[in-house]
């Protein structure tokens, strides 16, 4: 993740051991998942910095996902350390892990995250409050009210357990469904009611009014496709009547056979018109030379 929070427009660049990407936009988020290979930039020739040092200098973060049984990997955490400003945490915060059970909040593991970047200076970006994945059994019981009040009360707790330590929640992930019907995922958060996403985003702001909340997806990156309509559509209509949402998350994951379309800064630029920070979640580049 690279990102700054600031409003203005300005390009970016975010490179790695095998790729250099440029593209213009409020971009405020670039996610790299491998440390090893990101922290390779480092030592490349020219570069003279860190990856977190080269994001601060153009006023931004730098950040990767981090599993917390390998922080006591003196390698690992090492890389982490030197490397990053901005950390996600892996599984650690969805709600299988945070709520096995209803009512039973744990949240030992993803404290060791969280207290980890805390004592380095990093940032946090929590990761996920809902998805239609990673659902622990008892609420995949559930339905109707019984399941829309589960997940407002997890989603409040969560966010108010981490109250002022978190820099942004991807409140809700994934709800979106590829082809092109442009509609909502058939899940059972959809079946509770279409403003679902909507009750969780404003329990997240009452929860921790100072973290910036988020809707995260894949398969947004094209300005044309059906999916990338859809979302714009949602959160020019949240914005439209105050519905808090502050930022829009993008897992990008371009390979020789999805490559960066060609309309990638007109969708990030279009989304960021809307008054939301930009933030690419997930970057994956993948067979470039």
């Amino acid at each position: 993740m690279i990102g700054s929070g600031r409003p203005r427009i300005r390009p970016a660049v975010v490179m790695s051991a095998i790729a250099a990407l440029t593209f213009a936009g409020t971009l405020t988020a670039i996610g790299i998942s491998d440390s090893a290979v990101a922290a390779e930039v480092s030592q490349q020739p020219g570069t003279g910095s860190t990856l977190g040092e080269a994001a601060k200098r153009t006023g931004r973060y730098f950040g990767t996902a981090v599993a917390a049984t390998k922080l006591s990997d003196p390698t690992y955490a090492g890389i982490l350390n030197r490397e990053f400003t901005m950390v996600t945490p892996e599984n650690e915060m969805k709600l299988d892990a945070t709520e096995p059970a209803q009512g039973r909040f744990t949240f030992t593991v993803a404290d060791r995250i969280v207290d980890h970047a805390r004592a380095q200076g990093m940032q946090i970006r929590g990761h996920t409050l809902v998805w239609h994945s990673a659902q622990p059994s008892w609420l995949q019981s559930l339905s109707g009210t019984a399941l829309r009040n589960a997940m407002v009360n997890h989603v409040t707790q969560v966010a108010t357990y981490y109250r002022g330590k978190i820099h942004s929640w991807d409140v809700v992930n994934e709800a979106f469904q590829d082809g092109s019907s442009g509609a909502r995922r058939d899940s059972n958060l959809q079946r509770t009611g279409d403003d679902w996403i909507e009750a969780v985003f404003r329990a997240a702001r009452s929860a921790d009014p100072g973290a910036k909340l988020c809707y995260n997806d894949y398969n947004i990156d094209d300005w044309t496709h059906a999916k990338t309509q859809a979302v714009y559509r949602m959160v020019q209509d949240f914005k439209s009547r105050g519905v808090p949402i502050d930022c829009v998350g993008f897992q990008s994951h371009f390979t020789s056979q999805s490559p960066v379309p060609s309309n990638y800064q007109t969708t990030l630029q279009n989304f960021a018109n809307l008054g939301v920070d930009v933030q690419i979640t997930e970057l994956d580049i993948e067979g470039s030379g």
